[in-house]
């Protein structure tokens, strides 16, 4: 038995870890503090940070994956580890799963094990599937293709990339929410999705939603989008009243940013449209829109990045 596991550990994995540690060191991290990120010793991370990166891309690149994917792969899962590292672990997990799923292991799995010249199992294991909730999916794709077609949305993306989410029906569970496995990331000038949309692909966000659904039932759908001083003034200039989560610490249990908006929801208050996250330690600063559905809420933050992209 040659399951693709072994690709995973082998050969995926230490090339992420390795542009993910390249990244938290220009960042400022100590060798230690990036060995406690990643799970990892801190000899491990001295080899990563002493081995070429071009070792790191040839390896991603027998699952077609691009340089500026690796990139941006490795942006997303350095800030999903210093926010959690079981956060960090559930995007990996949907980016290796897309990976599988949309057939881009098989060659290298195929060259590996020829015996397996005509296995199509983790296409057919981890394709996305048709169900009852395929509404939801084409939503949220729609929501997509008009915000790939904005050319002011890439200005108001944050280094850490966009996703959006939409819950299916009244559910409660993050697993019942749609979102974008890897994100919506910059491509030269434009927005594009990584991959296509699936439910459970955004732990953040989807608690992010659900916990706003708490005050506001009738909100189904979230996005983020970076946060200044200039985002500040177009949020008071569109009458987007803002709930403000200040400073906070990246320790501790689970997702801090979920965290802090739990803590503040808990203090009551007034009325608003979207949730501001000022950061933390190693945190970027974003904020949050939501809308009654997908294309509601694509349509805002649009309509927020043009303004933000005038100045």
């Amino acid at each position: 038995m040659q399951p693709p596991d072994e690709l995973m550990s082998g050969e995926f994995l230490p090339a992420v870890r390795q542009l993910v540690a390249v990244r938290l060191r220009s960042e400022g991290l100590s060798q230690g503090k990036i060995a406690s990120l990643l799970g990892v010793t801190q000899a491990s991370v001295s080899l990563y940070l002493s081995s070429r990166e071009e070792k790191a891309y040839s390896s991603l690149a027998r699952f077609s994956v691009r340089k500026d994917e690796a990139d941006r792969y490795a942006a997303v899962l350095a800030e999903d580890a210093r926010r959690s590292a079981a956060y960090a672990v559930e995007t990996l997990g949907n980016i290796w799963s897309s990976i599988l799923g949309k057939g881009l292991a098989c060659d290298a799995h195929r060259r590996a094990y020829p015996a397996l010249a005509s296995c199509d199992v983790c296409i057919r294991g981890f394709e996305r599937r048709s169900d009852v909730r395929s509404g939801t999916i084409s939503e949220v794709s729609q929501a997509v293709r008009e915000i790939e077609a904005s050319p002011a949305f890439v200005k108001a993306m944050p280094e850490v990339s966009v996703n959006l989410a939409c819950v299916s029906g009244d559910s409660e569970f993050p697993e019942d929410v749609v979102a974008i496995p890897g994100r919506i990331v910059k491509v030269k000038e434009s927005a594009r999705a990584m991959h296509q949309p699936e439910f459970g692909a955004s732990s953040h966000l989807s608690k992010m939603l659900l916990l706003v659904r708490t005050r506001r039932k009738e909100l189904r759908a979230a996005l983020n989008l970076r946060y200044d001083r200039e985002m500040a003034r177009v949020l008071s200039k569109l009458g987007l009243r803002a709930l403000k989560i200040g400073k906070y610490s990246e320790s501790g249990p689970g997702d801090a940013t979920v965290n802090a908006l739990a803590r503040r929801l808990e203090l009551g208050g007034a009325t608003f449209d979207v949730v501001v996250d000022e950061g933390g330690r190693g945190i970027e600063p974003n904020v949050y829109l939501f809308g009654k559905n997908a294309v509601e809420v694509a349509r805002l933050g649009i309509r927020v990045a043009a303004a933000y992209s005038m100045g």
